[in-house]
């Protein structure tokens, strides 16, 4: 047999074991997602907005408060915590476009300005006066962004744990997630990111919620198998590359803001620095409420939900008087 034959033939042998585990690897993701279709469905309602399908919940009568997620989440993360807290107010939160059962439009590039007009054309769709805005993580870079460029659509921001400050440095954390090129994004998206995502469910739990541990129903009632599915992936690593593009040009205009805005960040936060994101935002926003919650961690709606929901209320007092 000539060198040529066996050349050829390991090359043959290797692209049949390509294929055979890019084979396994989308039978595995097919059949999590289609766990995570049954134990989490789509629960709420529909609504199109610039081509987006967008799902989203509602609970309760009189002035609007909305609620936008953060990075890799999705609307049940405070429909199960908070929801049940705020009698009074008429409550929405949304899946932003991509994450959980909403749908983003083909091209989109989940940039701060292109989300923060989808969450203006909500508003104005559902008919909501002027909402208190609360964002959660990314949610509250989203929000910031709102506050700034559709100023007169809302009422005020309370920001839980928000994301105000970018430096251009990926944290190691999120690594896995910074993924430029679509293409890319797409094959690890339905091949191996999902299984990879399973197998390090409790990992990555760990890291978000402590130290708090995370509730030993988030998965189903926290909404956490709506995230194990391809497109939610797509979104989550198209909104981690698209925030560099927006927010150094945003944070400059935080001055621009009038309407009232409050923070509430975890002194014990793993994701992001409290002093960073957080005590340093005083004086950058006029007149920024500004509470801290002790020794809780990124998810203080879950760790401190009674004092998260009082924070929330307070708030919406502030906006709505104003």
């Amino acid at each position: 047999m000539s060198f040529t034959s066996i050349l050829l033939g390991i090359v043959v042998a290797v692209a049949a074991m390509a294929a055979l585990m890019l084979a396994v690897a989308i039978f595995r993701t097919r059949r999590i997602v289609s766990l995570a279709e049954k134990l989490v469905p789509p629960s709420g309602k529909f609504v199109t907005i610039d081509s987006n399908r967008i799902h989203y919940m509602e609970k309760g009568e009189g002035r609007p408060i909305l609620f936008v997620h953060g990075l890799g989440a999705q609307l049940h993360q405070f429909r199960s915590t908070l929801f049940d807290k705020l009698d009074g107010y008429r409550l929405i939160a949304i899946d932003r476009p991509g994450s959980g059962y909403s749908e983003r439009v083909a091209g989109a590039t989940g940039g701060l300005s292109e989300q923060a007009r989808v969450v203006h054309h909500f508003i104005e769709a559902l008919g909501l006066e002027k909402p208190l805005v609360v964002g959660h993580s990314l949610g509250g870079a989203v929000s910031l962004t709102l506050a700034i460029e559709h100023p007169n659509a809302i009422s005020g921001l309370a920001l839980l744990a928000p994301y105000t400050y970018h430096s251009g440095a990926i944290a190691p954390e999120f690594a896995a997630l910074y993924i430029p090129s679509p293409l890319k994004r797409r094959l690890i998206a339905e091949t191996i990111a999902i299984p990879a995502a399973r197998k390090y469910a409790d990992q990555t739990l760990a890291f978000v919620f402590g130290p708090q541990p995370a509730p030993a129903d988030y998965m189903t009632e926290g909404g956490g198998w709506a995230g194990l599915r391809p497109s939610h992936f797509y979104a989550t690593s198209t909104d981690i590359v698209a925030i560099g593009n927006d927010y150094p040009r945003l944070q400059k205009r935080f001055g621009e803001i009038k309407v009232p805005v409050g923070i509430l960040f975890g002194t014990a936060d793993r994701v992001l620095d409290y002093q960073k994101h957080g005590v340093e935002m005083v004086g950058r926003i006029a007149d920024l409420d500004l509470e801290l919650a002790e020794g809780i961690g990124h998810m203080p709606q879950f760790g401190a939900a009674e004092q998260t929901a009082a924070f929330i209320k307070r708030m919406a007092e502030r906006a709505f008087r104003a």
